[in-house]
């Protein structure tokens, strides 16, 4: 059994299909059914990997060093699949590989064309992940709002795979249902054209999702029927939610699992919801909270940061906390000294994450000054654990002008510097070291009793590192390395000397975290914190 899933957007864009496919998925899961999920993204670049996240939020790194677009963090968070590059297609990857294959004469001398050589390329991708994977549903999101010119080719691919599998393929439509505030009402004309462009495409959806910050009234959902010719009970709601870890439980609820199956001709399997059940009242028990303070340079833009937070977010359920996230943009710190003596008297622990180039760096080594001197708990993640060995190297090393030679190339003290196989690379996209790395951690220190384990493996994603010819300078001045790449002979993990929860990390931790299974790091800086509050209020 394979059973083919399309999930399409209309109206506007960040509606959710990346939340709503991850939460179909996550239910067909617990029925016992093995899934894949599958993001089509229409722009030309060939991956995410060198857009701003002002443009794009993060870049999420699978396993195999795939710089992949966010949705693929949220389809990891809600589900047990393990994900890979062929869970990504981008107009720029279908392209190139068109392109190659043109310029190896596999067309023989066809003229090459949208229709059908791109669309057959796409269909070819999506049946090399399913074939990989075998799945009993393979659900695939195509990115951006119908009637872009971008989805053109991707819709039509759709169109093309349901003629060849009719009884296999489903279309979810997923639109946005506004409310109009002067008239006090909510408007179902825009999901009506949304659905009249799709079916003019030569796709007719058997779902409608809808979008809506209210209720989804009988009338509402009649006159989406009716214009949309779907039928009455063919149509859901997508609720606004403050957590979207209670989604799970709102879709089972509605039914819509069942009536995908129902749609296949599939008796449903029993159903087992006990860890999102567990979440849930997780999200209700929560009584403890802290402050906790996230340093970085794109915090103005949510996304840019969003495995990091649901990470905080997956801790804080664990340890069931509310967590009350500070953002600070660290390039304001660098003029305004009383932001440093907020963040002393307010923050319960802190949190400097990646990022590139030398906006606010300074202002990052100032914070986590002060956060090493406080004994604040504090974790560092890429960029966060660099400017851990800056600060360190000037302040407890003295090696005043310490600096990392991606913000000073001629300095003289590059405590952070590119490898020699790094330093002629030409093109930036997918040359940095991505993907799962190996590190060994030392049994005496914090980093093994958070892990409890002695080689762990975590994804990465930057192109400099810890100059390993400072390495017995700054470890005789008391700063602890605690992990390392035996392979590569790179330094993974610092942490400070006599310090609670002082812990910096080359890897990103935060995209292995999963609500249901919050990554230790994140866990273990949570407790930490909730320790820091109480004595800091003891005392």
């Amino acid at each position: 059994m394979r059973k083919f899933i399309f999930i399409t957007g209309g109206v506007c864009s960040s509606l959710g299909k990346g939340i709503a496919s991850s939460v179909i998925a996550s239910l067909l899961e617990c029925r016992g059914y093995r899934i894949v999920l599958q993001k089509i993204d229409p722009y030309l670049n060939v991956d995410a990997g060198t857009m701003s996240p002002f443009q794009h939020g993060e870049v999420y790194v699978t396993d195999d060093g795939a710089e992949t677009d966010l949705d693929l963090g949220n389809y990891s968070r809600f589900t047990n699949m393990v994900l890979s590059s062929l869970n990504s297609i981008t107009a720029g990857k279908v392209y190139k590989s068109v392109i190659e294959k043109e310029r190896k004469g596999e067309y023989l001398g066809k003229t090459v064309q949208v229709i059908p050589h791109v669309t057959d390329e796409i269909q070819l991708m999506i049946e090399e992940l399913n074939e990989k994977e075998k799945p009993d549903f393979h659900i695939v999101e195509i990115g951006g709002t119908v009637g872009d010119i971008e989805s053109v080719p991707f819709l039509e691919a759709a169109r093309e795979f349901f003629l060849s599998r009719k009884k296999d393929v489903l279309f979810i439509h997923l639109t946005l249902i506004p409310k109009i505030e002067v008239a006090g009402e909510y408007k179902t004309k825009p999901t009506q054209h949304s659905v009249g462009i799709l079916r003019q495409i030569g796709i007719v959806p058997d779902i409608i999702l809808t979008r809506i910050s209210g209720k989804l009234t009988k009338e509402m959902k009649k006159k989406i029927s009716l214009f949309c010719s779907v039928d009455f009970n063919d149509v859901f709601e997508a609720p606004d939610v403050d957590n979207i870890y209670e989604l799970p439980l709102i879709y089972y609820n509605q039914g819509i699992d069942v009536k995908i199956l129902e749609k296949f001709n599939i008796e449903p399997k029993s159903i087992n919801l006990s860890k999102w059940e567990e979440i849930s009242k997780s999200i209700k028990d929560s009584k403890e909270s802290i402050n906790l303070f996230l340093c970085g340079k794109y915090v103005n833009l949510n996304d840019a940061y969003k495995s990091i937070y649901e990470a905080i977010k997956h801790a804080g359920l664990k340890n069931k906390t509310k967590i009350k996230i500070h953002k600070i943009d660290t390039e304001d710190v660098e003029t305004n000294i009383e932001i440093l003596d907020h963040i002393k008297r307010e923050a319960d622990a802190i949190i400097v994450p990646g990022g590139f180039g030398s906006r606010g760096i300074e202002g990052k080594i100032k914070i986590i000054k002060l956060a090493r001197e406080n004994r604040i708990p504090f974790l560092g993640i890429c960029l966060g654990m660099q400017c851990m060995t800056i600060e360190y190297s000037r302040n407890v090393a003295n090696i005043k002008d310490a600096n990392s030679e991606e913000f000073e190339t001629n300095g003289k003290n590059k405590v952070i510097c590119l490898m020699e196989e790094q330093k002629n690379v030409k093109n930036l996209g997918g040359t940095m070291r991505l993907g799962a790395y190996s590190c060994r951690l030392a049994k005496n220190s914090k980093v093994y009793e958070v892990y409890n384990s002695e080689i762990i493996y975590e994804r990465h994603r930057h192109r400099y590192e810890f100059n390993n010819e400072y390495r017995k300078l700054l470890q005789e001045n008391g700063l602890i390395i605690s992990g390392v790449n035996e392979e590569l002979d790179l330094v993974e993990v610092v942490e400070w000397p006599d310090h609670p929860f002082g812990i910096g990390v080359q890897f990103h931790p935060e995209f292995k975290s999963k609500p249901f299974d919050p990554h230790p790091l994140f866990k273990n800086l949570i407790e930490e914190g909730l320790k820091y509050k109480k004595n800091k209020y003891n005392n």
